[in-house]
């Protein structure tokens, strides 16, 4: 699932919590542009707030903001303490900043500190009863502790309050497929796409589809995922599996041949084209796939069989 942050300049689908607040403008500073730009990239909005905070120039919930979206950007690049004390000081300087919480919910998340990540969202919300986001959190927590029924329920009120957030749906669709409930999940990975067409949309929806013996389905959805995103091992690997489910054992050794040229240390992808070249009679090959499945996970009990199938010595 995904924890999303917001930032203030603009909100990625909830109302923007602070009052009034100024939108990055031509005559701006460009280090305030950087620091509330909703396109910068982590390193560089840590480097424009350091700049905006350093240079004393902002105060009150200009400031607060400041230290917000660097603290965003801390979270981003998995600098958790450093995020979670420049929070603490957003939330010191504007008690009423209901972004501030949920993100400093979204770092306590990160740290696996579910019971604090609640108590901000649950603060985000009581501030903001329609911030999408802090539901979606909220949602993603209850998820994590294994409460499907409050995780459902909080998914459901960040799409109502935000109906084109796309991974509260795609969040939903999870859950539900955590429940085995393939029909609403489906849907829900298909508004998503709709909305927000991703890599793990398709993957996510591919897996209900494949769970629910749907294969050719599945498998134009692992296509579309590689399609997005061809140089990404998960599409090619799972619609690899797809093919030598349905005895495409060529065209699911093509598929795995991409999957390990993007990422060579997936011991099951190794496994899995071994025993297509072993279906094709490539012993010789077949052995050494099955080889470097186990010098990457020895306990592989796949590849571990198959190479005594095979007579072959590892």
């Amino acid at each position: 699932m995904r924890i999303l942050a917001c930032l203030t300049a603009a909100l990625l689908g909830a109302a923007l919590t602070l009052p009034n607040p100024r939108q990055a403008a031509a005559g701006d500073d460009p280090n305030w542009q950087a620091c509330v730009g909703l396109t910068t990239a982590p390193g560089d909005r840590v480097t424009a707030c350091n700049a905006v905070i350093d240079g004393k120039t902002e105060t009150g919930k200009r400031l607060a903001g400041a230290y917000c979206n660097r603290g965003h950007g801390l979270t981003e690049k998995r600098e958790l303490d450093a995020a979670l004390a420049d929070l603490n000081e957003a939330i010191k300087l504007d008690p009423a900043y209901a972004c501030a919480y949920s993100n400093r919910g979204r770092v306590y998340a990160f740290k696996r500190d579910l019971d604090h990540a609640m108590a901000d969202y649950d603060e985000a919300i009581r501030i903001d009863p329609t911030f999408a986001l802090a539901y979606n959190n909220r949602g993603d927590a209850w998820a994590t502790k294994g409460d499907l029924d409050r995780a459902l329920a909080d998914f459901s009120l960040a799409i109502k309050y935000n109906p084109q957030l796309a991974t509260a749906y795609g969040n939903r669709g999870f859950a539900y497929f955590r429940k085995r409930d393939a029909a609403h999940a489906i849907a829900d990975y298909t508004t998503e796409i709709k909305l927000e067409p991703n890599v793990l949309a398709y993957i996510n929806r591919g897996n209900v589809y494949r769970d629910i013996n749907q294969l050719d389905r599945a498998a134009a959805d692992y296509g579309e995922a590689a399609k997005i995103a061809p140089t990404d091992a998960r599409g090619w690997r799972n619609r690899g599996l797809i093919r030598l489910y349905q005895d495409d054992i060529k065209g699911g050794i093509a598929d795995y041949d991409k999957a390990l040229q993007y990422d060579p240390n997936d011991a099951y992808s190794w496994s899995n084209r071994g025993l297509g070249k072993m279906q094709l009679g490539d012993k010789k090959g077949a052995a050494a796939d099955f080889r470097k499945a186990l010098e990457l996970r020895p306990d592989l009990k796949t590849a571990q069989e198959a190479l005594e199938r095979l007579g072959a010595a590892r």
